[in-house]
C-alpha cells in the first residue's frame, strides 16, 4: 500500500499527461508535478498503476490517434503531429507494433465497422481499444523477430 498523499500526487501527474498528452513528459517533469525526486516517481507511478509513466503515455497518444483515425477525416500525419509524435516513420513504427496493424489499415477497418459502433459511447469504444502495453514495445518487436519467440520473464512465472 502507497502513502495516500503520494497516490493524490501520482494522480495529478497522471491526470497532466491525460489533458496534454501530445506535449512531452519526461520523467523529471512528472517528478516535479508530483513534487518527488525522479527514481522515486517512476518507481512509485508503475507500483501505483501497474506500467511506467513512458508506456501509459504511449497508451493514450495510440488511443486519441484511435480515435481520430475512426472519427475524423484528417490526414494520417496531422494526426501523428497532434498526438504528439514528432516523425510520421516513428508513429506508424510504434502504432503498428502497439495495435498490430497500420495507421491506413485501422482508419479502414474501422469505417468498415462503424455501423454497428455508432451507437456505443466513445468512453465505451475507448476501454475496449485501448492497447495492452504490459510488455515493452521492444520486447513485443523482439519476440515477432524470427527465432526469438522466448518466453519472458513473466510468461515463465505464470506457469510456475
Amino acid at each position: 500500500m502507497q502513502d495516500p498523499a503520494l497516490l493524490r500526487r501520482l494522480l495529478r501527474a497522471k491526470d497532466r499527461m491525460d489533458a496534454a498528452s501530445h506535449e512531452a513528459w519526461p520523467v523529471k517533469r512528472l517528478a516535479e508535478v508530483s513534487g518527488v525526486s525522479e527514481a522515486h516517481f517512476a518507481r512509485s507511478f508503475k507500483q501505483a498503476f501497474g506500467i511506467p509513466p513512458h508506456r501509459y503515455l504511449l497508451t493514450r497518444r495510440i488511443e486519441q490517434a484511435t480515435t481520430l483515425l475512426r472519427d475524423t477525416e484528417l490526414p494520417i500525419i496531422e494526426i501523428a503531429f497532434a498526438t504528439g509524435w514528432e516523425s510520421l516513420g516513428t508513429f506508424g513504427r510504434i502504432f503498428r507494433d502497439i495495435t498490430g496493424q497500420s495507421p491506413s489499415a485501422l482508419r479502414l477497418q474501422a469505417r468498415a465497422a462503424a455501423g454497428p459502433l455508432d451507437r456505443v459511447p466513445a468512453c465505451v469504444l475507448k476501454a475496449a481499444q485501448r492497447p495492452d502495453l504490459t510488455t515493452a514495445v521492444s520486447e513485443k518487436r523482439r519476440r515477432a523477430a524470427k527465432g526469438t519467440n522466448r518466453p519472458s520473464l513473466k510468461d515463465s512465472t505464470k506457469e510456475m
